[in-house]
């Protein structure tokens, strides 16, 4: 058992004082007792600055981070707008060079950067499943495994999410060549599950789920019979949906209804379930997710890069809706930019102020936001990590009051300030199953493992050169 005392933390929504921590050996937290005495606070570990708890990154694609600043420039003589489809074949290119040692390597370095950026779980749907031939490897599970082993290292949480890809599109029978890599069956992705659990069973940090890369990738019986396969083991579950305009316009071609509403129609859709983006979904549509018990995945920074749209979060909040935030591609990998980008774009819109605010029922809209974020963790992993409360893992940060964007501010803004006041304010430490795996921004991978990040800069900054030399 570990006992950690807090000047102050985020409590059930609001900031308490005093606060006594209390970790018991499963990692998990076994009390949160605001306005502890001293006496209380005898032989624990004492917090330097305020107490946040972890936040989930609902959504990654880990190999993903090897393109950030690498897509920002049109190709030459091109006259066609710029959109996601052209993004996607470029990504497409990304795919097809990343090696089992690379990826491992990149994420590595992304889920330490992730940590930095307060987040301490991480969904990857995950869908690079075999060799640049699309044949798989000698052991099918070997670019999961790459996910797997960084993490550990890292000391970061894993959803892991094997992802049901098996066509190009909704009138294909098949996918297309710069897609060999991702093929997969429900069979496929079950082994892997299997694998997963059991190479890191009694590993509090690592699970897994499933996920359906998007209605056009996969059959209806396919997705059918993954998903059942799902529900059966009690997984959580992920798929892209309704992210751009032409995929809706093709979902209404092919099926003659709407992504969501055929999802909805057609689909077990239940509380396990983790419909990512929903950028272009009617009101009707944002009801029926949350009667469903469904949440939704909203990634601000990568919809903004890749010019999607903007989340109708005012119509989602009214309807009661449960969401999770993530970063997706990883153009930024810092929670409270994304917060702060999902607000923003609100502003954008309605031209109004405090968005959040208002349609979530809260005087701040960072407490709002990361509230709502926070509470979306549990269906994105199927885990219980949503606060500073019994019973869930004991993930959590400190605050660096020092840095520039806090400095000064009244205790009770610290949340505010820490979304809206740029640059970025400093994590000071980083816990994850009630284990140090970073501080001062630089990842430690545990409380005893000193400290990795050079090391891990080294590996990345290899993998980048082989990956784009020439």
């Amino acid at each position: 058992m570990k006992t950690f005392f807090a000047p102050q933390a985020w409590v059930q929504g609001a900031w308490a004082r005093d606060v006594l921590l209390t970790v018991a050996a499963n990692g998990c937290w076994q009390s949160v007792q605001p306005g502890a005495s001293a006496q209380d606070a005898a032989g624990a570990t004492r917090l330097a600055g305020p107490v946040l708890p972890g936040l989930v990154n609902a959504h990654s694609h880990a190999f993903q981070r090897a393109m950030a600043g690498l897509t920002e420039r049109r190709s030459a003589g091109a006259h066609a707008s710029d959109d996601f489809w052209s993004w996607r074949d470029r990504m497409y290119s990304a795919a097809n060079r990343i090696t089992p040692g690379q990826l491992e390597a990149i994420a590595t370095q992304l889920y330490a950067e992730l940590l930095a950026g307060g987040y301490t779980q991480v969904c990857d749907f995950h869908y690079l499943h075999n060799d640049v031939s699309g044949a798989a490897y000698a052991d099918p599970a070997e670019m999961s495994l790459a996910l797997v082993r960084a993490a550990q290292r890292t000391g970061m949480g894993l959803t892991l999410l094997p992802t049901l890809y098996m066509r190009s599109g909704f009138k294909a029978t098949g996918l297309r060549e710069d897609q060999r890599r991702f093929s997969s069956t429900p069979e496929s992705v079950m082994r892997t599950v299997e694998q997963v659990q059991r190479q890191t069973q009694g590993d509090a940090r690592i699970n897994v789920g499933v996920a359906v890369h998007s209605l056009r990738a996969a059959s209806p019986a396919a997705l059918h019979e993954l998903t059942a396969a799902a529900k059966e083991a009690g997984l959580p579950v992920h798929i892209h949906i309704a992210e751009q305009t032409q995929e809706v316009d093709d979902c209404l071609e092919h099926t003659g209804q709407r992504p969501i509403e055929w999802l909805l129609n057609n689909a077990d859709v239940d509380a396990r379930w983790n419909l990512v983006h929903a950028t272009h979904a009617t009101p009707a549509e944002l009801q029926g997710v949350q009667g469903s018990g469904a949440a939704i995945v909203i990634c601000p920074a990568t919809e903004a890069n890749l010019g999607d749209g903007v989340f109708d979060l005012p119509a989602y909040a009214a309807a009661g809706g449960r969401w999770s935030i993530g970063s997706d591609s990883h153009v930024t990998r810092s929670w409270p930019e994304e917060l702060r980008l999902l607000e923003y774009s609100q502003r954008f819109t309605l031209r109004q102020r405090n968005i959040a605010a208002r349609v979530l029922g809260t005087e701040s809209s960072a407490a709002g936001l990361f509230e709502a974020a926070l509470a979306g963790g549990f269906p994105a992993t199927g885990r219980m990590q949503a606060g500073l409360a019994p019973g869930h893992r004991a993930d959590f940060v400190t605050l660096d009051m020092a840095s520039p964007a806090l400095l000064g501010v009244p205790a009770g803004h610290a949340l505010d300030a820490l979304v809206f006041s740029s640059p970025g304010a400093a994590l000071d430490e980083v816990f994850v199953a009630g284990e140090r795996v970073a501080a001062h921004g630089q990842a430690t991978g545990s409380a005893r493992g000193g400290v990795l990040q050079p090391r891990l800069a080294q590996g990345f900054a290899r993998a980048m050169q082989e990956l784009w030399a020439g």
